[in-house]
């Protein structure tokens, strides 16, 4: 693994946060231009962008120490350093969700116009991050020999699920991205992302060696992911159920 990329005397620049950072910036620029494209001020979801980077990593940072809770009393010093990783996506979903509600409506757009827009850049956003997560050595698979097993810091062969984690979300990318060019209703696309997505974090969560059951030997992030699908495939008929009533 490489979690440190290089070092100029105190300086040092780690993988992780390089590659988090690079998914948000590539993700905001795609997202604003294309804003622009279908009449949205590209600086409102500048705004939006960086608002949703603050409380999504402060969500996903107080979800990781909640579910690390016995790691961070012995040494409280590493809850602010980010750099190790240490970051649950669900946790800062949740907060970055709400924060963007807030902002969308008192910015005098539509919720959903907005939330379809950004849906394909989230997902590759968290594609570009996912690799930072396969550099640092966080959120590994579980212990896996032959060719499909990669070393890790602790010397054991295992599946990277970073990696697969990082192609899913590419395509679903690419899958969002041509279902916001030729969508029949707005919400679609968003609601599109919440299904597509938590089938695969599901999935990825049974690969997974570093979360342990919780519930009914489901992880908190497939509880989550379950959660999440309900609300997606909800959402999706009831909106497009309004608007097929609308054209009868």
């Amino acid at each position: 693994m490489h979690p440190v990329i290089v070092k100029f005397g105190p300086l040092t620049i780690y993988s992780y946060g390089l590659l988090v950072a690079s998914g948000f910036i590539i993700a905001t620029f795609l997202a604003a231009k294309q804003a622009a494209r279908i009449g949205i001020p590209e600086d409102k979801i500048t705004t939006l962008s960086l608002l949703i980077l603050i409380s999504g990593i402060t969500g996903a940072r107080v979800f990781y120490i909640l579910l690390n809770i016995k790691d961070y009393i012995s040494n409280p010093v590493e809850i602010i350093m980010l750099m190790h990783g240490g970051l649950v996506f669900y946790g800062g979903a949740i907060f970055a969700f709400i924060a963007a509600v807030i902002y969308i409506k008192r910015a005098g757009l539509s919720v959903l116009e907005t939330v379809d827009l950004l849906a394909p850049y989230i997902a590759l956003g968290h594609s570009i991050g996912r690799i930072g997560c396969f550099l640092n050595g966080c959120c590994y698979g579980k212990a896996a020999s032959g060719p499909f097993g990669v070393v890790f810091q602790d010397g054991i062969s295992r599946i990277p699920t970073q990696i697969y984690s990082s192609l899913l979300l590419l395509l679903l990318f690419i899958f969002l991205s041509i279902c916001f060019k030729y969508r029949k209703f707005r919400g679609q696309v968003f609601f599109s992302y919440l299904i597509f997505y938590s089938v695969g974090r599901i999935f990825i969560e049974n690969l997974r060696g570093d979360n342990m059951p919780v519930m009914l030997n489901l992880t908190f992030s497939q509880l989550i992911s379950i959660f999440m699908f309900i609300i997606g495939a909800a959402g999706y008929f009831i909106v497009k159920g309004k608007i097929w009533k609308r054209t009868r």
